[in-house]
């Protein structure tokens, strides 16, 4: 039998993978270590009751784009919903990147960017960022003139090294693509960690998008609900590419319920902030380097261990984190998302033994 060929150019692209292992204490993929509070669960499943089985779901999404649109202050044209920011992201390059259209990244950065891009045809040029991992704004500008990206990526907070982009930044990628009719996404995953966001930049005269989920601080990574807020008229050429029905009226509910609970969530994140500056204090202490963050989780870097050794020996200890010594120019570092206060100890009281 002949079998089916794949695309050439996916033939050699190695899939996303993150190591789900049955561990005591799980700090590899930045969920939340709260759930959402208990009512939330109540009024979730009170209205899941009252869901038309044999119905397809708002196709629009109307009810939820509102209820989106009016946390975030904007007008619901302005809104769109998928299964997870990956698929927002997607669904950005379906429509804007393709055969013959480029995306501009800055690595280290999220992998999905350079990964999604390429699943749907688009070249990715990758942009080194600085030492201190913010981007230098003379080399976007420069690597925007050579190669005109179809879009050009941000991430603030940047995963995985926390770095916010100032406002400028922003800025200047607007500035360099707008002479050609380039994309701009700042992919704000972690966005309610930070000190700003950009969505306060966007406006129909503006090409930019924000992205956002509700995985992290909304403590709903079980939900896969994400979305965006940009132009109406850059939302409309999205719905074009959408599948039909693509969010089922269970995730549509949850993000509407969940909207009801901000200050819950507000709380969460200041109580993960507070306790992330206790675990920073604690990793400062054994023989790591310890990178500035502005989210949910830490890159360290071990400085006579490699990371490798390091990352087995805490799944030794039932301890997963995020190896990253693969990824693009973070050579022995790991991730680590932080945690409960108990899983936290925990892991420091492993790392001690191991360093």
């Amino acid at each position: 039998m002949t079998r089916a060929r794949v695309r050439a150019d996916l033939a050699m692209q190695p899939g996303y993978h993150s190591p789900q292992v049955d561990v005591a204490v799980r700090l590899n993929t930045n969920e939340s270590p709260l759930p959402p509070p208990a009512e939330f669960t109540e009024e979730l499943v009170a209205e899941i009751a009252e869901i038309q089985w044999h119905r397809y779901p708002d196709r629009g999404a109307s009810a939820l784009r509102a209820a989106i649109a009016d946390h975030h202050g904007v007008d619901a044209s302005r809104v769109l919903a998928a299964n997870g920011s990956n698929e927002v992201l997607q669904t950005i390059l379906l429509a804007y990147g393709g055969a013959g259209r480029a995306a501009l990244t800055f690595e280290p950065t999220y992998a999905m960017h350079g990964q999604i891009a390429r699943t749907t045809g688009t070249a990715v040029i990758e942009g080194d960022r600085r030492d201190d991992f913010g981007i230098d704004v003379d080399l976007l500008r420069r690597l925007v003139a050579e190669h005109q990206p179809a879009v050009v990526f941000l991430c603030s907070p940047n995963n995985p090294t926390g770095t916010v982009d100032p406002p400028d930044t922003v800025l200047a990628a607007l500035d360099a693509t707008d002479g050609y009719g380039g994309l701009v996404v700042v992919d704000e995953a972690y966005g309610q960690f930070a000190p700003r966001s950009a969505i306060e930049l966007v406006h129909d005269d503006r090409s930019l998008v924000v992205t956002r989920t509700y995985s992290k601080t909304w403590a709903m990574a079980a939900a896969r609900l994400g979305y965006l807020i940009g132009p109406s008229w850059l939302v409309s050429e999205l719905e074009k590419v959408v599948l039909p029905y693509h969010l089922d009226t269970m995730t549509q509910t949850a993000g509407r319920v969940a909207l009801r609970f901000e200050q819950a969530m507000q709380r969460r994140v200041a109580q993960l902030g507070e306790e992330r500056g206790r675990l920073v204090a604690g990793l400062t202490r054994l023989e790591l380097d310890v990178f500035p963050s502005d989210a949910n989780f830490v890159l360290v870097r071990p400085r006579e261990l490699s990371g490798d050794h390091v990352w087995n020996a805490l799944l030794d200890a039932s301890v997963l984190v995020r190896n990253c010594s693969s990824w693009p120019r973070l050579d022995n570092c790991l991730r680590i998302t932080v945690g409960a206060p108990e899983e936290n100890d925990r892991l420091l009281a492993a790392l001690q033994e191991i360093l």
